[in-house]
């Protein structure tokens, strides 16, 4: 399917408008889609847009659907971001033996074109990834300590960024080494989620920055640092939003951190889930934004659009997961409303 088509796919399932536009992105390639609704909407959302977010424009997704260093490098390089000082590249490090992690081959050159250093958290539900040590053999044995330096963010325990706004969190637990960096690059492989229906760049900066205690408290929803069970699912969701707002005001309300997903091996399952089950919708693209709700909502709106999507659509009902989207717009973090801009050459 070309670009074209596509985004008239995901201009046709537009129902319920909203009122107000959001971020501060500016329009600078043709071919533009303004997405203003989505009918993926779910029955709880709010109809009142962020008042943090309605005297700005439109958030900007561009999209390629070269996914390869070609099209990731030009994804990066629409954005028109300069980063500041040391350079962190968020990614998820994948759990063994088959999870779909990116390719290092893929992100290489970008990685090393902003000379970044790669950066991980440890898990909170076992697996190879629960120590610093395991962790780096993961690291190792994927390789991604072949492309770039690694650093387990909570090697050294945890640090506190305050959460303004949040549903349930007073604070944010990251991984100390967090504040090393002042400029954050967060690469997401889209995909399902057997907790939170979806993963992209929201649960990439929540869940994926928090240390293990920090991840317990968002699965909780702050009540407790020493397991992931025993919430309400709405909750955890909220809390997901919650930290991911923590993360992007502590560097500039964003103004220093960005957001890559790519839409690859399309499963229901996450990259933590070391035996995911197949996927059934072919590869969609790269996307990228500096607001990652409209960047998600993007994601959502074309894995809605694609062929073969009813056993990820279901995944994502099931789970609420579009309840993140609502609560993350809701307290500021971004916004559900964006144009879509092709960047094929």
């Amino acid at each position: 399917m070309n670009i074209k088509s596509m985004i008239g796919i995901v201009l046709s399932i537009v129902m319920m408008p909203y009122l107000v536009a959001c971020s501060n992105a500016k329009d600078s390639v043709s071919e533009v889609a303004e997405v203003t609704s989505s009918s993926t909407s779910s029955s709880t959302l709010s109809s009142t847009p962020s008042v943090t977010h309605s005297q700005r424009e439109t958030p900007i997704v561009y999209m390629t659907t070269d996914i390869s260093s070609k099209g990731l490098i030009a994804a990066y390089n629409a954005l028109n971001w300069t980063p500041k000082g040391d350079v962190a590249v968020k990614l998820s490090t994948g759990e063994p033996p088959a999870s779909h992690y990116l390719d290092p081959k893929l992100i290489k050159e970008l990685v090393q074109s902003v000379k970044g250093t790669i950066v991980e958290c440890n898990t909170a539900y076992g697996g190879s990834r629960i120590s610093t040590a395991m962790h780096m053999q993961v690291a190792k044995d994927h390789g991604f300590t072949a492309i770039a330096e690694v650093d387990i963010l909570d090697a050294d325990g945890s640090m506190s960024l305050p959460v303004v706004g949040g549903a349930h969190l007073k604070e944010d637990l990251v991984g100390s080494h967090f504040s090393k960096y002042k400029s954050y690059l967060v690469l997401s492989h889209f995909k399902g989620h057997e907790m939170a229906g979806f993963g992209g760049a929201i649960k990439n900066i929540s869940i994926g920055l928090g240390s293990s205690e920090g991840k317990c408290l968002i699965h909780t929803a702050g009540k407790y640092n020493s397991t992931i069970y025993g919430e309400n699912q709405d909750d955890f969701l909220e809390s997901m939003g919650d930290a991911g707002k923590a993360v992007s005001d502590s560097l500039g309300n964003g103004k220093n951190i960005v957001y890559i997903n790519v839409m690859n091996n399309l499963s229901i399952d996450c990259d933590c889930n070391g035996n995911p089950a197949e996927p059934e919708i072919d590869d969609i693209g790269i996307l990228a934004s500096t607001d990652p709700v409209a960047l998600d909502q993007a994601c959502i709106d074309l894995v809605y659009a694609a062929k073969g999507s009813e056993s990820l659509r279901g995944r994502i009902e099931d789970l609420n997961g579009l309840h993140t989207l609502e609560h993350a717009e809701k307290i500021g973090l971004g916004c559900r409303t964006y144009k879509l801009v092709n960047i094929n050459d």
